[in-house]
């Protein structure tokens, strides 16, 4: 199982019930042109994409590059700064540029913030997201780091690509990659907030990262043990690679003590590969020539987060994802097994978050605090088909689990663990990973579950 339970705590799982209520139904006071959500999503995401996205936040020292993938680059660097990076113990000068968003306002009044992005970095460069969100009583939060990310590992040349702990204003905490309120019921939430990126990289260097993608997914789901049923719609199974994370155990500890933990670069490796994508020769050439799989090794290396030591940080895998050519990743929540199957139906596999005892699950033969499966399609009488990295074997990944059962442990927010204590769910979270040609019905389905 992955060793990531869900990072919100009692805090993000408190009473929400008056998120249910008319401030989450009401129409938000969103950006021109930006369409009011269902009032059963409880989800708003914003992500910067294009040249004119770009052009509308203040640049220091960034340009938007051209062509058919806009993105920001360093121009003419803004400043120098020394990093001091705790896991290598070196501190380092880079030169850097900024990109500051303009005030997004979210549709729904937010418990939890997750940003996610898509760029190039380098050997020898880096990125540091930020998020700096605007409370219900016009008081801001800090401007929290988001993440510190880097595709390279490079000893000599690379930082560790990290998440920030101990980030909290009394309010809300950061909890390694997810902003939480720390009492959504009693506190004011979070209506609005800025994006910020800074690109580094060596003094002098002519290279640069490359940001294509930017953004957040604001969400306020209801506090609740279960989630109504949906009504089966779609039979079809995606062709998806199957990738075990246990035929792993044992190698490569340093990244999360092996493969046993390695279920989200697992499931990220199936999709991307579902995408014709693949690692390199060279990438792969590190890896024990007797290991099988060495692309799930060199997914659980690349999506490695030096602070949560592990390779469940969610929107690293995104970033990771969108390493590959002309490839997007985005971390959101879906409402039902209704939008996954309009997901399906175009196409587009989703990796979902989801934990439950054993006895929650029919034919898992496990519980887990927190793991990632890949779903592939839905069977004629609606019952969810996922290929699940906890299996002993690549033939054995493909499961067929009931569709009642599925949907309640990866929707609800809350539930009780094998102690009988009250811990959180995830509330539908799930990556998307998407390339940047798609067809209309594909965008269709993007735009309807709200990526764009």
């Amino acid at each position: 199982m992955s060793r990531r339970s869900v990072l919100a705590t009692a805090a993000a799982v408190a009473a929400l019930a008056a998120s249910a209520g008319p401030a989450l139904a009401a129409p938000g006071a969103g950006t021109a042109g930006h369409r009011r959500p269902r009032a059963d999503r409880h989800v708003d995401n914003h992500f910067w994409t294009t040249g004119a996205d770009w052009h509308t936040g203040t640049a220091e020292g960034t340009a938007v590059t051209t062509g058919a993938r806009p993105g920001l680059r360093i121009e003419t660097p803004a400043g120098r700064t020394d990093y001091a990076d705790p896991h290598t113990g070196r501190t380092a000068t880079w030169e850097y540029a900024r990109w500051t968003s303009p005030v997004h306002r979210s549709t729904v009044p937010a418990t939890e913030l997750i940003a996610s992005w898509n760029a190039d970095t380098p050997t020898g460069t880096w990125l540091q997201t930020e998020l700096q969100g605007t409370y219900t009583d016009g008081t801001k939060t800090p401007w929290y780091v988001m993440g510190r990310w880097t595709r390279g590992d490079d000893k000599e040349q690379d930082i560790r690509r990290t998440s920030v702990d101990d980030q909290k204003d009394g309010r809300s905490t950061v909890w390694t990659d997810t902003l939480s309120l720390d009492d959504p019921a009693a506190g004011p939430r979070v209506v609005s907030y800025q994006l910020r990126l800074t690109l580094y990289r060596k003094p002098g260097a002519t290279g640069t990262p490359t940001v294509w993608r930017a953004g957040t997914m604001a969400s306020a789901v209801p506090d609740r043990f279960t989630v109504p049923a949906s009504r089966p719609g779609l039979a079809k199974e995606l062709k998806v690679p199957r990738y075990s994370q246990e035929i792993h155990a044992g190698q490569y500890p340093e990244y999360d003590n092996g493969g046993e933990a390695w279920c989200s670069p697992t499931s990220s490796q199936m999709i991307i590969e579902y995408w014709d994508r693949r690692p390199t020769a060279a990438d792969l050439a590190w890896v024990d020539p007797s290991y099988a799989d060495p692309q799930v090794c060199h997914a659980a290396r690349q999506t490695f987060d030096y602070q949560y030591d592990g390779c469940g940080n969610w929107p690293f895998n995104a970033a990771y994802a969108a390493t590959y050519r002309d490839m997007q990743g985005v971390v959101t929540r879906l409402a039902s097994l209704t939008e996954l199957e309009t997901l399906i139906a175009a196409g587009i596999p989703a990796i979902t978050s989801q934990s439950f005892l054993k006895e929650e699950l029919t034919g898992a033969g496990y519980g887990t605090a927190g793991h990632l499966m890949t779903v592939i399609g839905f069977t004629a009488g609606g019952d969810v088909i996922a290929n699940d990295p906890a299996s002993p074997s690549n033939t054995a990944v493909r499961r067929v689990y009931k569709r009642r059962e599925w949907e309640n442990i990866w929707l609800r927010t809350k539930r009780k663990n094998a102690a009988g204590k009250v811990v959180s769910g995830t509330g539908g979270v799930c990556y998307l990973y998407f390339p940047v040609k798609l067809g209309a019905a594909q965008r269709k389905a993007l735009a309807a579950v709200g990526i764009k």
